[in-house]
């Protein structure tokens, strides 16, 4: 989304920028483990295809996307001097139906996806602030999260926001294995 590109957004744990091509490769080395795309339902992208779905995100004005940034973490080499270790991504999404919240509500997601910057609240700070950025700036009132179902530490952060279960359904992805994968709506 255009609005965050020169935008960074200070926590005391973390440091949310907008993601560019300087992340991509680090972003790209992360998405080929099999837990974290099992974690987020996700599909291993070329190199190619990083490159490409980073410009279209940047682009596109329902999606919002951050890379969150461990500040007790020294900088990653080649991604700029901003404060902190490339650690996951925060992102939001305007694309809810009516029945959700259309324009109003937005879908949330995070991934800590550095092993070292799990397990310190740097997620659901990463949320918190996204949460205040997105309600400030584009006037979001709901937020909702879908989540796979055996990713359990995120059904725990996002009680621990307050969310709550209001559905489940299966998704069927395409993938080699052809897993179904009902995740939780909070």
């Amino acid at each position: 989304m255009r609005i965050n590109c020169n935008t960074s957004v200070q926590g005391k744990l973390v440091v949310l920028v907008p993601y560019r091509t300087e992340h991509v490769p680090f972003y790209h080395k992360w998405m080929q483990d099999p837990h974290l795309q099992e974690a987020t339902a996700s599909e291993p992208l070329t190199m190619e295809e990083e490159y490409a779905m980073q410009r279209s995100w940047a682009e596109d004005e329902d999606k919002l996307t951050f890379i969150v940034l461990d500040r007790n973490r020294p900088d990653t080499p080649g991604t700029g001097f901003h404060g902190g270790a490339m650690a996951g991504d925060v992102n939001l999404f305007l694309t809810l139906g009516e029945e959700e919240g259309g324009r109003q509500a937005a879908e949330v997601e995070v991934m800590i996806a550095e092993e070292a910057s799990r397990g310190k609240g740097l997620a659901k700070e990463a949320l918190r602030l996204l949460m205040a950025y997105a309600s400030r700036e584009l006037g979001v009132k709901r937020y909702v999260a879908k989540i796979h179902e055996v990713n359990h530490p995120s059904q725990r952060l996002f009680e621990g926001l307050g969310f709550m279960e209001f559905r489940r359904y299966a998704i069927q992805l395409q993938s080699p294995n052809h897993l179904s994968c009902p995740p939780w709506a909070l």
